[in-house]
C-alpha cells in the first residue's frame, strides 16, 4: 500500500498540498527529539541483548562442564558396580552406589533440559573415563569393595567442590540457585559415603569439615 504525505489545512480551510516551511521546520525537530533520544536507547537495547547473548552462552559452557561430570560419575558407578563382589561389604557399597547415580541421572537430565531451553548443545557422555589419575593419587582403586567406596567419595568430594567453583560463574540467578541446589547434594553423596565407611566398622567423621573446597579437599578424602 502506498502512503501519501498527511495535508496539513491551510488557512483557507482547505488542506495544501504537501508540507508548509513551518510543518517542515517542525516535523525536522520533532525528528531531531526523537533521533537523540531514540539513538541511545536503540544502542541500550542492542548492548543489552548482546549482553544477554554473551551470558547465555557463558552460562551454556558452565552447564555442559557439570554435565560433563554427570555423565563422568553415571559411568564410574556403573563400572564399579561390575567390580563389587556378592559380600556384605560389596552389598553396602552398591546400595550407596545405586542411590547416588541415581541423583546423578537426574541432574543429568535437568541440565540437559537447562542447556536445550538456552539453545545450547549438551555435551554427549562418553563409553569411559579416566580416573587413572585418583588411583594413581591413592584416592581409590577398583581392587576391592572398600577402594572402590574411596573412588567415588573421591569423584564425589571433587563434584562438590566443582559445584561450587562453577555456580559462581554463572550470569543466571536462577542457574546460581539450582547448581548450588546440586552441589549441596554432591556433599551429601560424599557424607553418605563416608557414613557406609563406619557401618563397615571403619570409624571415620562423617563429616570432617565445616566446608567442601579445594582447601579441605584432603579432609573428605580417604586414602588408600
Amino acid at each position: 500500500m502506498d502512503f501519501k504525505p498527511f495535508d496539513f489545512p491551510s488557512k483557507t480551510g482547505h488542506r495544501s498540498r504537501g508540507f508548509s516551511r513551518r510543518d517542515t521546520l517542525v516535523a525536522g525537530a520533532i525528528t531531531g527529539v526523537a533521533g537523540v533520544l531514540g539513538v541511545p536507547l536503540l544502542a541500550n537495547q542492542a548492548n543489552a541483548q548482546s549482553r544477554n547473548q554473551q551470558n547465555k552462552q557463558s552460562d551454556i559452557k558452565v552447564l555442559n562442564t557439570a554435565l560433563f561430570y554427570e555423565h563422568q560419575a553415571i559411568w564410574a558407578y556403573g563400572f564399579a558396580a561390575g567390580k563389587l563382589t556378592n559380600t556384605n561389604v560389596g552389598k553396602a557399597v552398591l546400595a550407596v552406589a545405586l542411590a547416588n547415580q541415581n541423583d546423578h541421572k537426574k541432574h543429568r537430565d535437568l541440565l540437559t533440559s537447562v542447556i536445550q531451553s538456552l539453545g545450547g548443545k549438551p555435551v554427549k557422555a562418553e563409553q569411559s573415563y579416566d580416573v587413572s589419575s585418583y588411583i594413581k593419587a591413592g584416592e581409590g582403586n577398583i581392587d576391592s569393595d572398600v577402594n572402590i567406596a574411596k573412588l567415588a567419595l573421591a569423584l564425589e568430594v571433587d563434584a562438590a567442590i566443582a559445584y561450587t567453583t562453577e555456580a559462581a560463574q554463572l550470569k543466571t540467578p536462577n542457574l546460581v540457585v539450582a547448581a548450588g541446589s546440586i552441589g549441596s547434594n554432591e556433599s551429601a553423596h560424599a557424607t553418605a559415603i563416608r557414613a557406609a565407611f563406619n557401618a563397615l566398622g571403619v570409624s571415620v567423621p562423617v563429616v570432617p569439615a565445616s566446608f567442601v573446597n579445594k582447601e579441605n579437599r584432603n579432609a573428605w578424602i580417604i586414602k588408600v
